[in-house]
């Protein structure tokens, strides 16, 4: 912003009366633009990191169970009891958050800070009594709207932690979450969590169903500005548009991360004395490439770390789904996995050269997101340089994909007696299928070992096709597999990819 415009609108600000803002308390206005967050971003860039302060040790030191006895009162929500679409609700910081953010209200060009009230906060009697100072601030919030029925706000985007964020489409529960920059992931040298430090909220127009946050990212590494627009329903849409200014050259680096958890299944069951047959957020990657195949690789809980490399160019999308969706999939009446979203990560420009890059991390609770997914660039990033990336984000069941082929919809793998492993991929039922299975062709190889033939049957309960066949690793450790359904040369199915590992 020009230094003419900035001193009109700053006298304008002190002029104009303040807004009818239900909340805590507001500072005073301040012009705002995206173009002067860029700025200040890339002035961020040129000066040393510095970490944001801390609270006091006493909210550090509070347990879970007294952090989850706190909580903001629904009734001193942001822009509750106005025509705004929107609510914003709070959270205090403490425990695992011992960072505030600072978040800030955006209407008429004016940018106002939200100033942290603990009045706002109700607490049981197991709560201690907590210092109040100068460092306290939230450290994150909540957006709720009229999601299903009018005049009840229900909730569906959270952003808290690191530049961490999830969402829900309608009907949904949350599961996996997506996050601004993931670096060094899977590293020796340790992975950098980036900060969303500072957001701004604008207070969408009555009857518009978008809302649009803006995050400075800042860490050792890079410093930047996220912007994301936000459409609730079935699906959860958001549009993402980032522009960022590393302070070191990133050469491991991903765009749009997301992270879950992957317990076990039908693939390895036998790991895990449990009431329930699968615990999952998701349970699989499915990758759309730039050549146009669609590929579904079934996540697994390794014995130790795997990353797995997806090389391609330009790729159409990726996402991390859950394709479970029955109670009796996970037989849970309280975590509710089938009501979990899968998301997608669509490029909104050609991203070039890189790989799909997978994470998946040996773990023995479900209380740990040991799954990650992201765009991995082949080329590095420049320190100093400014760098623009976009993409959108879909929360919800699969996504529509031009030229939908059939899905795969579960994987079992069991020891078959006398030696090797029976490998069955169920397929859903498709207009390509045709009725003499004759015509069909399956299409499964390994990298190391050998498969026998795989036999194609009509499945009674999923009204689709199941491919089978016994893997033999020999003397081999690992393999990769992958098996598809071909009919006259030309692939009808996703190509199924799976690592197997002893």
């Amino acid at each position: 912003m020009h230094r003419r415009g900035f001193l009109t609108a700053l006298a304008a600000a002190a002029a104009m009366p303040r807004p009818a803002v239900s909340g805590p308390e507001l500072g005073d206005a301040q012009p705002f633009s995206v173009s002067a967050l860029y700025d200040m971003a890339q002035e961020l860039a040129t000066s040393a990191y510095q970490p944001m302060a801390e609270v006091p040790q006493a909210w550090k030191d509070l347990s879970y169970d007294q952090y989850k006895s706190i909580w903001f009162r629904g009734a001193d929500a942001v822009w509750r009891n106005t025509d705004s679409p929107f609510q914003v609700e709070m959270f205090h910081p403490g425990l695992y958050f011992p960072r505030p953010v600072k978040i800030s209200l955006v209407e008429d060009g004016l940018a106002r800070e939200l100033k942290f009230d603990l009045s706002a906060f109700d607490k049981t009697d197991q709560v201690p009594d907590l210092p109040v100072d100068e460092t306290l601030g939230y450290s994150g919030f909540r957006l709720t709207t009229e999601l299903k029925r009018p005049g009840v706000f229900q909730e569906f985007f959270v952003m808290q932690g690191a530049s961490y964020f999830r969402a829900v489409a309608r009907d949904q529960n949350y599961g996996q979450s997506a996050r601004g920059l993931a670096i060094g992931t899977a590293s020796s040298e340790g992975e950098e969590f980036p900060d969303f430090t500072h957001f701004w909220i604008e207070r969408a127009a009555p009857g518009r169903q978008q809302i649009t946050i803006h995050a400075l990212l800042n860490s050792p590494s890079v410093a930047g500005i996220y912007s994301f627009d936000i459409s609730p329903g079935t699906p959860t849409l958001m549009d993402v548009r980032a522009q960022i200014y590393p302070r070191v050259a990133l050469s491991r680096f991903g765009l749009g991360p997301l992270t879950s958890m992957f317990l076990f299944d039908e693939t390895n069951r036998s790991m895990f004395d449990d009431f329930r047959p699968a615990v999952h957020d998701t349970d699989g990657l499915l990758m759309r490439n730039g050549a146009g195949e669609t590929l579904w690789r079934p996540l697994a809980n390794p014995k130790s770390l795997q990353v797995s490399s997806f090389v391609d160019d330009n790729p159409q999308g990726f996402g991390l789904m859950q394709r479970a969706r029955d109670l009796a999939d996970f037989a849970d009446l309280e975590a509710h996995y089938h009501t979990r979203p899968g998301l997608w990560v669509e490029p909104g420009e050609n991203w070039g050269k890189g790989a799909v890059t997978l994470v998946e991390i040996p773990a023995d609770r479900e209380i740990y997101d040991n799954i990650v997914a992201y765009w991995q660039p082949q080329t590095p990033l420049e320190a100093g340089q400014m760098h623009r990336f976009s993409y959108q984000l879909s929360w919800g069941e699969d996504p529509a994909l031009q030229n939908p082929v059939s899905r795969v919809v579960n994987t079992r793998m069991g020891e078959r007696f006398g030696g090797g492993r029976i490998t069955t991929i169920d397929f859903e039922d498709s207009v390509d299928f045709p009725e003499d299975l004759a015509n069909l062709t399956v299409q499964a190889n390994t990298s190391t070992g050998e498969v026998t033939p795989a036999i194609l049957q009509r499945n009674p309960q999923t009204g689709g096709l199941r491919a089978a066949f016994t893997f033999h690793a020999g003397e081999a450790t690992s393999a990769e597999l992958r098996a598809q359904i071909l009919l006259d040369g030309r692939s009808i199915s996703e190509v199924w990819l799976y690592r197997w590992t002893a």
